[in-house]
């Protein structure tokens, strides 16, 4: 009998260790992560290649000209001879109105008495950088360039020193040449822009750390100078006690971070303080004006943004989030905020547009992430994030915040970013919400007003404005959300 038990139990050990390995083999996966970590320095290959490597034995003449040859800011892709013209296929960029040398042009032709190809250009001319022997030109200088020879190496040779220059002006634009032999024609494009100019922000000294109750600028999340990188912004409507609260919140843990404070509060209130800018604006002004109003006084390669009622904590690890751009290519990451209640939200939501005619685009969102991120567990990739966020100040600043949204807004912001700003957000960096418990009759006579103006009714004008907006600025004819 003890046998037979002893051999059910088995049985039924093994059963469940079958079922285990099962479900683990079969349970659904989550998404992937993507790796969006910025890729160590590599040693970049010179531009162009040289022109004594491919046709060593066939002479030519330098001219006396100095051309500056312009290194492509794109990776350069050469279209071999699948057709006989060989040329460029993306990364030749020229600034306006300069000159550059033309890489990857050749003719892979059969035998024959004569080679003779062109090039025509619609935005500048052509030319040749050296003259090789046995190849005739015509139209040097002009935007038709016409190149033959008998011999062709002679004639590849000669494709090696074809120079474009940009004749008619435009900041950033492209000129598509035409390349073309007997029986075969292609095109490709030259960029014509000014470089984008970089942004350098002083990283900071190491004297110049923030040194609050916390390791907040030590330890395991890069060592990062957070004063040096990272503005508070905040827009603060009549709730000094709120507002107070936060910024003792902050000096606890970045005594010397820089906050900025933009305030449209009927009667202002004075804030002193060290590292605290207050920026007053006319009574009512509103929501998005206020930040556009705070991110324009940033002068940090971040600014954070917070509302004027959170609260920082020993969660709030701003070093996170800034490894997080540091090592990315995210131009926002999102973090937590926490309730009184314990519930935190991240207020992750995808965006998307679908064409919808003549009528106007469709817009859908719907809550949760596109995929997680590489090397870092608790971040996923996504379009919208909560108001709780920290960004590439210039990014922001391209984006922008619509000041004709004065009460009611948050999602618009992202929006108007499709496209635009790479978002992301990180569960592990929570800020408090201050309570917003409390009874009606204990209410001040400003937390009353403030409530008017936050909480509209729904035939506010301010909503209907905002459904206006949003349709017609955005061309949408339609909008759903899960």
């Amino acid at each position: 009998m003890r046998g037979a038990q002893r051999a059910l139990c088995l049985l039924l050990v093994a059963s469940a260790s079958l079922a285990a390995l099962y479900l683990h083999l079969w349970a659904p996966k989550g998404p992937p992560s993507v790796d969006l970590r910025r890729p160590p320095p590599e040693r970049l290959p010179p531009p162009l290649p040289p022109p004594a490597r491919a046709y060593p034995h066939v002479p030519f003449r330098l001219k006396e000209e100095v051309m500056e040859v312009q290194t492509p800011a794109d990776r350069l892709l050469i279209v071999p001879a699948n057709s006989p013209l060989e040329y460029p296929a993306q990364g030749v960029e020229v600034r306006p109105l300069q000159t550059v040398l033309v890489p990857g042009l050749s003719l892979q032709a059969p035998a024959r008495s004569r080679y003779q190809v062109n090039l025509t250009a619609s935005l500048g001319t052509l030319a040749v950088a050296a003259e090789v022997e046995g190849v005739a030109l015509r139209g040097e200088g002009q935007p038709h360039l016409s190149l033959a020879a008998a011999h062709l190496d002679h004639l590849n040779r000669q494709l090696q020193f074809v120079t474009y220059t940009n004749t008619q002006f435009h900041p950033d634009t492209a000129d598509i040449v035409q390349f073309s032999t007997d029986g075969h024609s292609a095109a490709f494009a030259i960029r014509i822009r000014h470089p984008p100019t970089p942004r350098l922000y002083g990283p900071g000294s190491a004297g110049d750390s923030d040194s609050g109750d916390s390791d907040s600028d030590s330890g395991g999340d890069g060592g990062y100078n957070i004063s040096a990188l990272v503005t508070v912004a905040t827009k603060t409507f009549l709730r000094y006690d709120k507002l107070r609260g936060l910024i003792a919140s902050i000096r606890r843990f970045y005594p010397s971070v820089t906050i900025v404070v933009a305030d449209d509060s009927q009667r202002p209130e004075p804030l002193a303080g060290p590292h605290l800018e207050h920026y007053l604006m006319p009574f009512g002004k509103g929501w998005f004006a206020g930040r556009n109003l705070a991110v324009s006084q940033v002068t940090t390669k971040y600014v954070l943004w917070v509302d004027d009622d959170f609260i920082f904590t020993p969660r709030t690890r701003l070093e996170k989030l800034v490894d997080v751009l540091e090592r990315t290519s995210l131009d926002l990451v999102g973090g937590a905020v926490r309730e009184i209640t314990g519930y935190t939200t991240t207020y992750r939501q995808r965006l998307s547009v679908r064409g919808g005619g003549a009528g106007g685009d469709c817009l859908r969102t719907r809550p949760g992430f596109h995929h997680r991120l590489a090397g870092f567990p608790a971040c996923v990739v996504t379009d919208g994030v909560v108001n709780f966020f920290l960004a590439r100040t210039d990014k922001v600043r391209q984006v922008g915040f619509d000041p004709r949204l004065r009460r009611v807004a948050h999602l618009e912001f992202f929006i108007d970013g499709l496209g635009v700003l790479h978002v992301g957000s990180c569960e592990d960096v929570v800020v408090d919400h201050a309570s917003k418990l409390a009874l009606p009759w204990r209410r001040s006579e400003g937390e009353r007003q403030y409530n008017r103006y936050r909480y509209p009714a729904a035939r506010d004008d301010s909503l209907r404005l905002k459904q206006r907006l949003f349709f017609f600025k955005n061309r949408f004819k339609c909008m759903a959300g899960d």
